[in-house]
């Protein structure tokens, strides 16, 4: 049965993604489980830095859970409760371990594509007294720089037929759309609501327009 898509009223322009092919693909375990790390490479040879994370076998089948991750050093890798980025991505890798198939989508775009250096000197601006928006903006960036074509050339790379996507960002969910794949559903991923990021978080909801419910959660 198709499920409908959580905004039945959403305009959706279809466009291609870029062509994108599977170079290599090699064992990954983790604590969470066993995985396959997936490589790509795109126009004519150029190899992608961004990197699936694969469970089972996805290829051809319809409704598979997918996380698109965009890297966050701090949170990822050094567990800063600045952001939720780190509890998002052990949470997604969690629910993929546990399910039959999945997909998670590590992109590389660190601040929402404004680089490191940038996000750092975006941290000191809300040390200051700004919010994550209008630091980006203070620096001349737009608020969110991410592109999801990319992403959308790796998930047809990987054969997939439909897929659910877990995120709180529905922009997430259009930029897919309009690149042509079928997103049947949206499944919240909320976690790691803290004291230290609860400001980041509530400007996410009122400002970026992420679904996220604050009210009671710690």
């Amino acid at each position: 049965m198709r499920i409908p898509p959580f905004n039945a009223s959403l305009t959706v322009v279809d466009r291609s993604p870029p062509l994108v092919i599977v170079t290599t693909e090699a064992k990954l375990p983790t604590k969470f489980g066993e995985f396959r790390i997936v490589a790509f490479e795109i126009d004519g040879g150029r190899r992608l830095d961004d990197v699936a994370i694969v469970r089972g076998d996805v290829r051809g089948w319809t409704e598979v859970p997918v996380r698109m991750h965009s890297e966050c050093l701090t949170g990822d890798v050094l567990g800063s409760t600045r952001c939720d980025c780190g509890d998002q991505l052990h949470e997604a890798m969690r629910r993929i371990a546990g399910a039959e198939r999945g997909i998670l989508l590590y992109l590389r775009q660190e601040g929402r594509g404004i680089g490191i250096a940038n996000k750092i000197r975006a941290y000191a601006l809300q040390d200051e007294g700004l919010d994550t928006v209008d630091a980006n903006r203070h620096l001349g960036f737009d608020d969110d720089l991410r592109r999801y074509d990319l992403a959308a050339g790796m998930i047809e790379a990987l054969g997939v037929g439909s897929i659910e996507l877990h995120t709180n960002n529905p922009k997430k969910v259009e930029g897919l759309r309009e690149m042509g794949i079928e997103v049947v559903r949206r499944v919240p991923l909320q976690v790691g609501v803290r004291e230290e990021n609860r400001r980041y978080l509530d400007t996410k909801r009122r400002r970026s327009g992420h679904l996220l419910d604050l009210d009671g959660d710690e």
